[in-house]
């Protein structure tokens, strides 16, 4: 189905392209877009539902229709996974970047809660809703929020913040202009930042986690059973952990002071002024690596 609406006050038209796809058992969404957002909710019946949103920068209908026949548009099943491409043709030069393209395509796609999903973007925000399948989330120019993924989660944006309400699997996230926030990782987690804070409610080991721009906050789950390193260069760093738990703490601060609280800790160094703190904590085990270059370390167990 397609419909069309026009704004000549803004010399803006936008046309919608819907199909929808029947389909059964686990699937992929592959989804791309150069101009656009795409946005992935769940559905509970079996049909994949795509709404492909154009939005064209002309100031007549005519002249949208030419536009348009320069836009590549494909919305098609293959087998169990459903592809949803649209790709403009090159820019020519004169056209500065924030002019081009001149039709912006988002998606909005609804589908099964055990999908996997593949996205990409250049010019916009990517949002997926809870799904139990493996995710992939790639954009230059907007944030990322994922629900609670039942599979492993890489996300990566070079303009924006990463959210992520939970993850079973392992989690990579990085960003080159944002805060990243996670609720509960059970798997393996990667998380870097250059432009902001790092915050992860719960995680188990391994957990990497580092910025150059802000604080990092993280708690601890259970035992560690790897080894961890949490690091900033511009802020500070505050962790929680189980209080049974056995490792090997090594933190240093060269912006502040390190702080324990309910640790048992056998000293193996310990830096002037309080910004080193090195020993065995409950026995010893994995390292918890804490550092800090613009703030204070605090470990506290809980």
């Amino acid at each position: 189905m397609i419909c069309g609406a026009a704004s000549l006050a803004q010399a803006r038209i936008e046309r919608v392209v819907e199909k929808q796809f029947p389909v059964a058992g686990p699937g992929a969404l592959f989804a791309e877009t150069s101009g656009g957002s795409i946005r992935v909710t769940t559905t509970p019946d079996a049909v994949v539902r795509v709404k492909a949103r154009q939005r064209i920068r002309a100031d007549s209908e005519a002249e949208a229709d030419e536009l348009l026949r320069k836009l590549e548009l494909v919305i098609e099943q293959q087998g169990a996974d459903i592809r949803a491409v649209a790709k403009y043709e090159r820019r020519p030069s004169g056209f500065s970047f924030g002019s081009w393209p001149p039709v912006e395509v988002s998606f909005e796609v609804s589908v099964p809660a055990t999908f996997a999903t593949d996205l990409r973007t250049s010019g916009g925000s990517i949002t997926v809703g809870d799904l139990q399948g493996k995710a992939r989330a790639r954009t230059s120019g907007g944030s990322i929020s994922l629900g609670k993924m039942g599979g492993p989660v890489e996300a990566h944006t070079s303009g924006g913040s990463i959210s992520l309400g939970a993850a079973a699997g392992a989690v990579v996230l990085k960003t080159s202009g944002g805060s990243i926030t996670a609720g509960q990782i059970a798997g393996p987690a990667d998380l870097s930042t250059s432009g902001g804070s790092i915050k992860v409610e719960s995680a188990q080991a391994p957990l990497r986690a580092h910025t150059s721009g802000g604080s990092v906050r993280a708690g601890l789950r259970g035992p560690v059973t790897a080894d961890c390193s949490l690091s900033t260069s511009g802020g500070g760093v505050r962790v929680t952990v189980d209080k049974t738990a056995a490792f090997r703490l090594d933190a240093s601060a060269s912006g502040g002071h390190v702080d324990a609280d309910g640790l048992t800790l056998k000293l193996e160094k310990s830096g002037r002024g309080r910004d080193r703190l090195a020993g065995e904590v409950n026995g010893g085990g994995p390292v918890l690596k804490l550092r800090s270059s613009g703030g204070g370390v605090s470990i506290r167990a809980e």
